[in-house]
C-alpha cells in the first residue's frame, strides 16, 4: 500500500495536470465565474424610472419630489397628467413604479393628520418592485419626520439605523464570499464525478479490477488529488475577496482552512459517487449539475433556509454548502467564535464519512 497509494495519487494528479484542456477547465471558468458574479449578482436597484401623478402641487409633495430626483437609485423622474397615462407608462414598462399624491396630501401633512399617497409597482418585475419600495418608504419617512420638525419648531423623534457587520450594506461583501464557497464545490463535484467515469470510458477501470489494489485505496487514490485542487481554488478565491474585492476578513485563516477542507471532502464523497454509479462522462456532467443546483438553491445562498417549508430544511441539512457558507460568511465579516464554527463543520465531517463509505462500497461491488 506504501507504494500502490502514491502512485495512484501522481497519476490521478497528473492526468489532470498534464493536459492543457483540463487546467484550463480548473482555473479558468471558476476565476471568471468568480469576477462576473461577483458584479452581476446583486439585490441592489439602480437606474430606477419613476412616473409621478401630482394633482396636489402643494409642499408636502414638492419636498417629497425633490427628494426623490436627487435619490441615487433614481434615473429618470417624469410627470404625467392623470391616472390613465399613469397606468400607461407601467403597461408599457417605461416606469417599475409610480407615485399618485392626492389633491389633499399636503393639506392633511400641514394638519398634522396622516398623509396618504399611492405607489404603484410593476408586479411583473416583484423583486426589483419590492426593494423600490423600501427605497421610496424610507425617503418618505424621512421627509415626514422633517416636514413635521419644521411644522413644530421642535425636534422630532427619530431613529438612528446601524448596520453591524456591513455598515454601508455593500452587497459584494455578501456574494463574494458565497461564491468562493459555490464555485469550489462545483469544481470538486465535476472533478470527482468523471474520475472513475473516465477510466470506464478510457478501458483503463479494467486495469483496477485485476490490479492488487483495494477498494479503499482507489477511493483514497481520487480522493486526496480533488482534495488538493478544490481547497487551492477555493483558498485563490478567498484570497481574491480579500486582496481584489477588499473585503474585510476579522476570522481565523486556520479555521476557515479546516472548514474548506472538510467542505471540500465532504463534496468529493458525494462527487464519488456519484462517477461509481455512472458509466459515462456525460452521464456524470448531467448528474454533476443535477446535485449541485438544487444544493446552492437549499444552502441558504438567496433565500433564508428558515423561510422554506419545514421537509425542504430538513434535506438541508445533508447539504455540506449550507454549513460552509455559515463559516466562510461568519470569518469575513464578524469573527465566528470557534464554537460556531465547529457547531457547523462536525456535520460537514460526518456528511464526508458517509458519502466516501458509501463510495468505497459501490468501487468494490464493481471490483466484484
Amino acid at each position: 500500500m506504501s507504494t500502490r497509494l502514491p502512485a495512484q495519487i501522481v497519476k490521478e494528479l497528473l492526468s489532470y495536470l498534464r493536459d492543457p484542456k483540463s487546467r484550463l477547465t480548473l482555473v479558468g471558468p471558476p476565476l471568471m465565474q468568480l469576477l462576473i458574479f461577483s458584479y452581476a449578482v446583486t439585490l441592489d436597484v439602480n437606474n430606477v424610472d419613476l412616473v409621478v401623478l401630482d394633482e396636489d402641487a402643494g409642499r408636502g409633495s414638492h419636498e417629497l419630489i425633490q427628494r426623490l430626483q436627487g435619490a441615487g437609485f433614481v434615473n429618470e423622474l417624469s410627470f404625467v397628467d392623470d391616472a390613465h397615462a399613469l397606468a400607461a407608462a407601467i403597461d408599457r414598462r417605461e416606469a417599475l413604479a409610480a407615485l399618485h399624491f392626492p389633491a389633499d396630501f399636503s393639506r392633511e401633512l400641514a394638519a398634522g393628520r396622516p398623509a396618504v399617497a399611492q405607489v404603484v409597482l410593476d408586479g411583473r418585475r416583484a423583486n426589483a418592485a419590492q426593494i423600490t419600495l423600501g427605497y421610496l418608504s424610507a425617503i418618505a419617512a424621512d421627509t415626514g419626520a422633517e416636514l413635521a420638525r419644521r411644522g413644530s419648531g421642535s425636534a422630532a423623534p427619530r431613529t438612528e439605523l446601524r448596520h453591524w457587520f456591513n455598515p454601508n450594506l455593500i452587497y459584494r461583501w455578501f456574494v463574494v464570499p458565497s461564491l468562493s464557497g459555490i464555485l469550489a464545490m462545483l469544481i470538486s463535484l465535476l472533478v470527482t464525478s468523471l474520475s472513475i467515469a473516465r477510466e470506464r470510458e478510457l478501458g483503463t477501470f479494467d486495469q483496477l479490477l485485476v490490479s492488487p489494489a483495494t477498494p479503499l485505496e482507489i477511493v483514497i487514490g481520487k480522493t486526496v488529488p480533488a482534495l488538493i485542487i478544490g481547497s487551492v481554488l477555493g483558498t485563490v478565491m478567498i484570497l481574491a475577496g480579500v486582496l481584489l474585492f477588499r473585503i474585510p476578513f476579522t476570522g481565523s485563516g486556520v479555521w476557515l482552512l479546516g472548514g474548506l477542507m472538510l467542505f471540500i471532502l465532504s463534496m468529493v464523497g458525494i462527487g464519488l459517487m456519484l462517477s461509481s454509479i455512472c458509466r459515462t462522462q456525460q452521464q456524470a456532467i448531467l448528474g454533476t449539475f443535477s446535485i449541485g443546483v438544487p444544493l446552492v438553491l437549499i444552502s441558504g445562498f438567496a433565500t433564508p433556509v428558515e423561510n422554506m417549508p419545514d421537509w425542504l430544511q430538513l434535506i438541508a441539512q445533508a447539504s455540506p454548502l449550507k454549513y460552509y457558507l455559515v463559516i466562510v460568511r461568519g470569518s469575513f465579516l464578524k469573527a465566528l467564535p470557534s464554537t460556531d464554527l465547529l457547531a457547523n463543520m462536525w456535520p460537514m465531517l460526518l456528511i464526508a464519512l458517509v458519502t466516501l463509505s458509501s463510495a468505497v462500497v459501490i468501487v468494490k461491488r464493481n471490483l466484484q
